[in-house]
């Protein structure tokens, strides 16, 4: 039977786990919170990816601060959007391949996983 779980910082009150502790969770995880994330395993990678954007970001406020041409600014920008979308989208993967699955700490109910896959693509796509 599944029962609602207390809140967590990276997952609000009431969502649906499995009975045993957390769904996910796994001793001695290296994050140190216990829970197995879907990008656990490329996790290096991940924060290289964004350190690099964190990069071009400092890049386009120097643009701004040398007065750039517009164009130039906006190209940047968009560069920098991609490279986040890109991200969001092998997150996103992750999280359907392995937390929906039941080791992440993901809902348990087909219909709740659902809701919460489209809600994720829904504010990846809004902007």
């Amino acid at each position: 039977m599944a029962k609602p779980a207390p809140a967590t910082p990276d997952r609000p009150a009431g969502r649906t786990t499995a009975a045993s502790p957390v769904a996910g969770e796994v001793a001695g995880a290296a994050s140190g919170t216990g829970v197995v994330r879907g990008y656990t395993a490329t996790k290096p990678q991940l924060q290289g990816r964004l350190a690099r954007i964190e990069g071009q970001v400092r890049g386009v406020a120097k643009m701004v601060e040398d007065d750039r041409y517009c164009i130039d600014v906006l190209t940047q920008i968009n560069a920098v959007q991609a490279a986040l979308d890109k991200v969001a989208l092998g997150l996103l993967d992750g999280h359907a391949r392995h937390c929906l699955v039941g080791h992440g700490g993901g809902p348990i109910d087909p219909e709740d996983q659902v809701a919460e896959l489209m809600g994720a693509v829904g504010r990846l796509l809004s902007r």
